[in-house]
């Protein structure tokens, strides 16, 4: 599908997706919290997260300093507002990252992790970590920066996650056999170790592209999407089991076919509920070509996994189209997402599906992106809420200088 937003890199989305506790409730209404202007960042992509003081922390992919893109944090104002500020401007200096399109994480001493697309001493990219200083400045440390070489994962867009032994775990979208990897990095007393853990192959009904993050079962086992590859080539949900002596065996969960019985390219991690479905997105593909929502339940013995489409976008004044992000789901099981395009002008949604009574889904429009010179455009990001189930999140474009916006959606 055409894209009408030139300025906005059509890439695939990569953040990993979070079973949140929402309140059910449906949003009501949109408010700008911070607009960008480049000198402090422009095309945020990735999902916001909140520290435990209420504090929103996130990336843009450009902007700052050196135009390498940034790491920000939002803080509430007593009164009313927020306050941004940048924590680490990216230097494209053959050193520091370039353009993080991820999603941070924290881990239990308040230090944030996440990777860049390009930059390091190979422009192939990093995994870096910022730990917060007396002063209120922040210190970054360049952790991995990938090789360009046969063996090596290039160019990582997911997040990353951690493991209970402080372990950090990742994709990159090339690299390794050129389809890109799943990777595991572990800390010791003289730096991080990567190992990779898979090597996606071109042999027919692999995997390939992995744009998403991660996520871990209860049993320890890894689930991502591959935007490609898989038995039709438009892409898969895999699992990686962990065996003995270290290594990892992958399987092809399922392959979607690109037709409108199925999705056309996941782009971002599938997310888990308390009965062990996965719900994510495709960006193309469903009824009408504009992406959709799925559900994958598991087999009970044996056999394969079972897909089932719970909404078919139809870009158009009342829906939305191309979702690159993921999913949130409450504990009602409703599932909140944004769409990159449609809504009345076509600038994208934030969307809501619920489970009807009896079985079935419905869809609910939250919020439809005004292109007026003040709201924002096209996300590509995933949602976070707060405690009273208010939605936040990020616009690569629009606002007043068109250089992308933070976004509450409240309740």
């Amino acid at each position: 599908m055409e894209n009408n937003t030139s300025s906005v890199p059509i890439i695939f989305f990569a953040v990993a997706t979070l079973a949140l506790t929402l309140t059910g409730t449906a949003a009501a209404g949109e408010k700008v919290l911070f607009d960008f202007n480049g000198t402090d960042g422009n095309g945020a992509y990735s999902a916001l997260i909140f520290d435990a003081s209420g504090n929103l922390y996130g990336t843009t992919t450009g902007g700052g300093t050196y135009g390498g893109g940034t790491v920000f944090e939002l803080t509430p104002k007593t009164k009313a507002g927020w306050t941004q500020k940048v924590l680490h401007s990216f230097d494209p200096n053959g050193i520091d990252g370039v353009a993080p399109y991820t999603r941070l994480i924290f881990d239990s001493k308040g230090n944030l992790y996440g990777t860049t697309n390009n930059g390091g001493p190979n422009n192939v990219g990093t995994v870096f970590e910022l730990s917060p200083s007396e002063g209120g400045t922040w210190t970054e440390s360049i952790l991995y920066s990938f090789q360009n070489n046969e063996i090596d994962g290039t160019n990582p867009y997911g997040a990353l996650i951690f493991d209970s032994s402080g372990s950090l775990y990742g994709t990159t979208a090339g690299g390794g056999y050129f389809y890109g990897t799943v990777y595991k990095l572990s800390p010791s007393k003289k730096g991080w170790t990567e190992t990779i853990l898979y090597n996606f192959n071109s042999y027919s009904g692999d995997a390939t592209g992995p744009y998403s993050g991660l996520v871990f079962d209860g049993a320890g086992n890894l689930y991502g999407s591959t935007t490609s590859g898989g038995a039709y080539g438009n892409g898969t949900v895999f699992e990686l089991t962990p065996e003995s002596g270290g290594t990892w065996t992958e399987t092809v969960l399922f392959s979607f076919d690109g037709q409108n019985s199925t999705g056309d390219g996941p782009g971002a991690t599938p997310v888990f509920d308390a009965a062990g479905n996965l719900y994510g997105t495709t960006i193309y593909g469903g009824y009408y070509d504009s992406g959709m929502v799925y559900e994958l339940t598991p087999p009970k013995e044996g056999g394969a996994w079972t897909e089932t489409i719970l909404h078919s976008f139809e870009p158009s004044d009342w829906d939305g189209g191309n979702p690159f992000g993921g999913l949130v789901l409450d504990s009602a099981d409703n599932l909140y997402g944004t769409t990159n395009l449609g809504g009345r002008y076509n600038q994208g949604t934030v969307f809501e599906i619920s489970p009807k009574k009896g079985g079935g889904w419905t869809e609910k429009l939250l919020h439809t992106f005004l292109n007026n010179g003040k709201d924002g455009r096209n996300p590509y990001c995933n949602l976070v809420s707060d405690t009273v189930g208010n939605l936040y999140g990020v616009a690569y474009a629009g606002g007043t200088e068109n250089d992308g916006m933070v976004f509450e959606i409240t309740n």
